[in-house]
């Protein structure tokens, strides 16, 4: 079921654009003003976003730039809502970056009509979740937890783990390793692997053991 944020201040037209699309089988969360909204955002990435321009705070212009300069939410379909109905208007959104627009008051139908048409052309894939014990790593958000606890790890590290649990039971040799996280280009020593490994270890705790060494070869995750 398709995830659509909505960030309109009226409470009236909130509570209806929440409404018409439940009914259409869309799952719907809804938001006051900006700050709410952000936050609801850097939990979980939304299949589509109706913002408003009119917000309190951070208008709705300044919220679509911000989603369009974070690499993590640069893709999101974003339709524009406002009762600004001036084709300058218009223009200013959709340059900002806005999939769509749509202009106040609308029909219950249109809304519908338009946010599932913009679903359908810009359909994400399913998120890359790659899970072993308690090791879960969501590369959509480039992000590690150890029993439901997010892990700090550096882009060396999150590949190396990346690279394991998407072997998982397969020995991958230090060689492999060096070409999947460092590039042909890699000339260093094969026990740079070595180091990384160990603070990967590390700071993934008692779930660190999940990774053995494999002797004379390089390292496993499961069997």
């Amino acid at each position: 079921m398709a995830l659509v944020y909505i960030a309109e201040d009226d409470t009236d037209i909130r509570e209806l654009e929440t409404y018409a699309l439940k009914s259409a089988g869309l799952s719907v969360e809804s938001f006051p003003e900006g700050t709410s909204f952000l936050a609801a955002v850097k939990e979980r990435l939304p299949d589509l976003v109706l913002l408003d321009i009119m917000l309190p705070g951070a208008d709705g212009l300044q919220l679509l730039k911000r989603l369009r300069n974070d690499p993590e939410t640069r893709s999101i379909p974003i339709i524009m809502v406002t009762a600004k109905t001036s084709e300058a208007d218009k223009v200013k959104g959709l340059d900002s970056g806005a999939d769509d627009y749509l202009s106040k008051p609308f029909g219950v139908m249109e809304l519908v009509s338009r946010c599932k048409a913009l679903l359908r052309r810009t359909h994400r894939p399913a998120e890359a979740v790659l899970r072993f014990g308690s090791i879960e790593l969501d590369d959509s958000r480039h992000r590690v937890t150890v029993d439901g606890r997010e892990t700090e790890l550096t882009f060396k590290e999150y590949g190396l783990l990346k690279h394991m649990l998407s072997n998982i039971g397969t020995p991958v040799t230090r060689a492999q390793l060096m070409e999947a996280v460092w590039g042909f280009a890699f000339t260093g020593e094969t026990r740079t692997v070595d180091m990384h490994i160990k603070t990967l270890r590390k700071k993934l705790g008692d779930a660190g053991n999940l990774i053995e060494t494999v002797r004379n070869v390089g390292y496993r995750i499961g069997r």
